[in-house]
């Protein structure tokens, strides 16, 4: 079969053209692994390219910035089988105000939005955004700009949950019927506020198991079901007094390039079974843990 892999920022962004060819890589090697064609656009008008690769493929998944996946994806349904999260559940996850407020109402943690006479340390960051570029503390009475929020700061340990959502698509293409999803790995992040107040990140490793393991699985379980995410997922977490959820990726993480290192199955193959509802119970760990870095670099132990 031949999978379209659309990632954007390889020719597009160039400060995160790193992360974006680091995942390209490890999801076309393991397509690859699977005896799948693997189809890469080549630069141009990134949407356009969708729309041109995309009907002679049997499956495809976008790649992109938060604030554009949801139209990119879109293109990519319209002419072949999406293995990630459906456009709109991608729009949800994108509004981190949107996002953090259906994932309150079912009694999941987020940091509560709040203004600039809050009492404590406050963070702000983009309502639609990745990573942790232009996430920093809030000085005192700074307000958000244009398109930002302000949350308040949650002290605790930076974890993400890498988990894949699985769905039965029926005859008409219209029907979904939730599966248990597939969970991958936890992954310790390596982020934190610099000197100035602004949030770096410096990637990870994987898998780890802390303490709370259990609850964070359920956590992210509970997170994918109630924002409908499809495909991989990677959930970002702080571990304080309570389990946070500050951020949902409904598209390939940086996480991505470990997990491939650490399990023994390929991920491709869980992210095809899973997208025509047939999940495999989860994954083996090969016993190796692998770190990584922001531009993609893996050392494997």
């Amino acid at each position: 079969m031949k999978v379209l892999i659309a990632e954007y920022t390889t020719f597009h962004d160039p400060h995160l053209a790193p992360e974006g060819r680091a995942m390209v890589s490890a999801l076309k090697k393991s397509f690859e692994k699977c005896r799948h064609e693997v189809i890469l656009p080549q630069g141009g008008d990134f949407n356009a390219e969708i729309e041109r690769l995309a009907p002679e493929c049997d499956y495809g998944i976008v790649i992109a910035p938060d604030a554009m996946l949801s139209r990119f994806t879109h293109t990519l349904e319209l002419a072949t089988h999406n293995i990630g999260t459906d456009s709109t559940a991608v729009a949800v996850c994108a509004s981190k105000r949107l996002s953090s407020k259906l994932l309150a109402n079912v009694g999941i943690n987020v940091p509560k939005e709040v203004g600039c006479d809050f009492a404590g340390k406050r963070v702000i960051k983009p309502v639609k955004g990745e990573g942790s570029i232009g996430v920093r503390i809030a000085k005192d009475g700074e307000e958000p700009k244009e398109g930002e929020m302000s949350v308040e700061y949650i002290e605790g340990e930076h974890y993400s949950v890498s988990i894949v959502g699985s769905r039965v698509v029926g005859e008409a293409c219209g029907f979904y019927s939730g599966l248990p999803p597939v969970f991958l790995t936890i992954n310790k992040q390596n982020s934190y506020p610099d000197e100035n107040g602004n949030f770096v990140y410096e990637g990870g490793v994987t898998p780890v198991h802390p303490e709370r393991e259990a609850e964070m699985i359920e956590v992210a379980k509970k997170t994918i079901e109630t924002l409908g995410c499809q495909g991989y997922t990677g959930i970002d977490m702080i571990v304080a007094d309570e389990i946070y959820v500050v951020d949902v990726n409904s598209r390939p993480t940086m996480s991505l390039v470990g997990i491939v290192e650490v399990i023994e199955e390929e991920i491709a193959d869980v992210l095809l079974k899973a997208t025509v509802g047939l999940p495999p119970e989860g994954v083996h760990y090969n016993g190796k843990t692998a770190k990584y870095d922001a531009e993609g670099g893996v050392v494997v132990e």
